[in-house]
């Protein structure tokens, strides 16, 4: 049972942390090198079960790192969806964008806000949410939202799992100690888990 309960923890700890990753913001330093429009085709699932392919237009806008490497952002609104930035003002980065190009000879570094994955397999790209203009290639972004955002949610999770531990504790272990003088194999497996 431990090997169990240890699987099950860190299985819940990966999906918390790789949610986390996904979902709150990173910022990157590149040089803007244009944006595009791209048609993106998805296949959906009807009211009536059907496969439908469903196309759309995406907002891209392409980048170098310092380092030269090639970097793609798509620019979408978040709308009132998850992860909920609220942004409304997808049109409005691609302008900004654009404003903000540069060559190689005279680059103009900027700070690209984004969230998301870059993931070539299934052609998923960040999500950018802000540019602004950077004083170098190399300036400090520590990610202090991130950092608080991620002590003050692990403290409150950690919190309440004791408090739920305390009300099993009370209320459930009990009922589970009286089906374990009856010699019940559920309550061996409940104790192996949960204790």
């Amino acid at each position: 049972m431990t090997y169990v309960r240890w699987t099950l923890a860190l299985l819940l700890i990966g999906a918390y942390a790789a949610a986390l990753h996904y979902s709150l913001p990173s910022r990157d330093i590149v040089r803007v090198l244009g944006t595009e429009v791209v048609r993106v085709a998805e296949e959906r699932t009807d009211p009536q079960g059907k496969e439908v392919l469903i196309t759309r237009d995406q907002m891209r806008i392409n980048t170098i790192t310092p380092s030269g490497g090639e970097r793609v952002y798509r620019n979408e609104d978040t709308d009132w969806s998850f992860p909920w930035y609220l942004k409304f003002d997808s049109a409005d980065v691609a302008a900004r964008a654009e404003n903000l190009k540069s060559t190689e000879d005279a680059p103009r570094w900027v700070i690209v806000t984004h969230y998301g994955w870059r993931v070539p397999y299934f052609s998923w790209f960040p999500n950018a949410i802000d540019l602004e203009r950077a004083e170098g290639p190399d300036q400090d972004l520590t990610p202090w939202f991130n950092i608080v955002f991620v002590t003050v949610l692990t403290l409150a999770l950690i919190t309440l799992w004791r408090l739920a531990r305390l009300a099993f504790r009370r209320n459930v272990d009990p009922v589970i100690d009286e089906i374990e003088e009856r010699g019940s194999a559920i309550a061996r497996v409940w104790r192996g888990l949960w204790r």
